[in-house]
């Protein structure tokens, strides 16, 4: 059973040195002060330190975001390292292939983790042009029936870091599905996150780990600089969780983030399947004045189980004032929450039991109101296409429809 939250924080957990918190309201709005509230308060609790002089750049559907990493590999000079979960089929995938191939075939070290689950439908083709380019690839977890206690725990990472020195991560996968911009059906709505900096190397630390575990060897590459950038200069935490344990720094982020909260939440996710305590604490934080909403996928989604499965905590969060939004253009796949304007939270968790639970996953918090800005004028925009959740018509659901949901609990550590 989940029960790695089972303790649900609240505001009196916040330690008093952390003077900023006024438990009758409000952070202060002066931005220097607010982000160091956030950045003690998540270092204390995450143990893991923010690294400043990052640049950040918000790449919005398939449109930007595959332009820039196929530039980053074209312009790379010493190494390449790729890490993702979904690998399927599309001019993409061809196009991706032939990229790492390229560079690869210049005796530039390229490096690329493919989850056995998650790639599974990738034409082989593709993998003979990379192997025989020099591209050495492996594959996570491979689907061995001997190591049945592995195949339900993936790496779900979605990781691309060029040099060292520029890394791109979010919820992408490389699949015909990511290209073009959300303007119909079979354009799925996503956003991706460039990052020049010192936390490049904390997504590289990810690649590593899984490339370990993959049974390679440790490589160092003491050539590779991730310097720090005075223009923008983004204070960025860098989290990554493994499957291996009982236990996920996801689950103690999104709490933490939950908590501190002190105006405003919003959640953008693929799937939404939150545990009993982390609903008591979105219903806290609700009482405590915080505007909450939470967008996820409508009439379309490649996931209907895990749409209905979410469902279930419905009735407690319309009852606690929290706006449930239903995207309907298109599939939405992004992983995004922000924070009282300020904070972003952004990587390949979604809000559920299974990126909580039993994924390998890397989530990234920024501190900057630009980028955080930028973010909620995105979710600005696809509100316009979303549906809301309105209380009295959900509660007048079918009999059917209810027990649907309840039906769910079956599979609930799955999704």
């Amino acid at each position: 059973m989940f029960n790695s939250d089972q303790r649900i924080m609240k505001s009196s957990d916040i330690p008093n040195h952390y003077p900023l918190y006024n438990r009758s309201g409000g952070v202060s709005r002066d931005m220097n002060s607010s982000c160091e509230y956030y950045k003690g308060l998540l270092e204390q609790t995450l143990g893991i330190p923010f690294t400043l002089g990052n640049t950040i750049t918000v790449l919005k559907n398939g449109d930007r975001i595959f332009p820039a990493m196929i530039n980053a590999i074209s312009e790379s000079k010493e190494r390449v390292e790729f890490l993702t979960f979904v690998y399927w089929t599309g001019n993409i995938a061809h196009e991706f292939a032939k990229a790492l191939a390229d560079k690869a075939e210049e005796g530039i070290e390229v490096f690329v983790i493919l989850d056995s689950f998650g790639a599974a439908k990738m034409p082989g083709e593709l993998l003979k042009l990379m192997i025989e380019k020099g591209v050495q690839i492996e594959f996570f977890r491979p689907l061995t029936r001997w190591k049945f206690w592995k195949i339900d725990n993936r790496t779900h990472r979605k990781v691309l870091i060029c040099d060292g020195e520029v890394a791109f991560t979010g919820g992408v996968g490389i699949a015909s599905e990511w290209e073009g911009d959300a303007s119909n059906e079979d354009e799925w709505r996503d956003t991706h996150f460039r990052i020049k900096g010192p936390a490049v190397f904390g997504l590289q630390a990810a690649f590593m780990e899984n490339w370990i575990e993959a049974g390679r060897p440790l490589k160092f590459d003491h050539s590779i600089k991730a310097e720090a950038n005075s223009d923008q200069n983004v204070a960025v935490q860098v989290i990554r969780t493994s499957a291996s344990v009982r236990w996920s720094d996801i689950v103690m982020l999104y709490q933490v983030l939950i908590l501190m909260a002190r105006e405003s939440i919003r959640i953008t996710t693929a799937y939404f399947n939150p545990s009993p305590v982390i609903i008591d604490m979105l219903k806290e934080a609700a009482g405590r004045g915080v505007n909450i909403q939470i967008m996820m996928p409508g009439k379309i989604t490649d996931q209907e189980i895990a749409k209905i499965a979410g469902e279930r905590s419905f009735d407690v969060l319309l009852e606690a004032g929290i706006e449930l939004l239903y995207y309907q253009k298109t599939m939405l796949h992004a992983k995004i929450i922000t924070i009282d304007g300020i904070l972003s939270c952004i990587g390949s968790a979604n809000f559920n039991h299974r990126s909580m639970l039993k994924d390998d996953e890397i989530n990234v918090v920024f501190l900057d109101e630009q980028v955080a800005g930028e973010l909620n004028d995105h979710f600005l925009e696809d509100l316009e296409q979303c549906e809301k959740v309105e209380k009295g018509r959900w509660k007048k659901r079918s009999l059917l429809k209810k027990a649907s949901e309840k039906a769910t609990h079956l599979f609930n550590q799955q999704i």
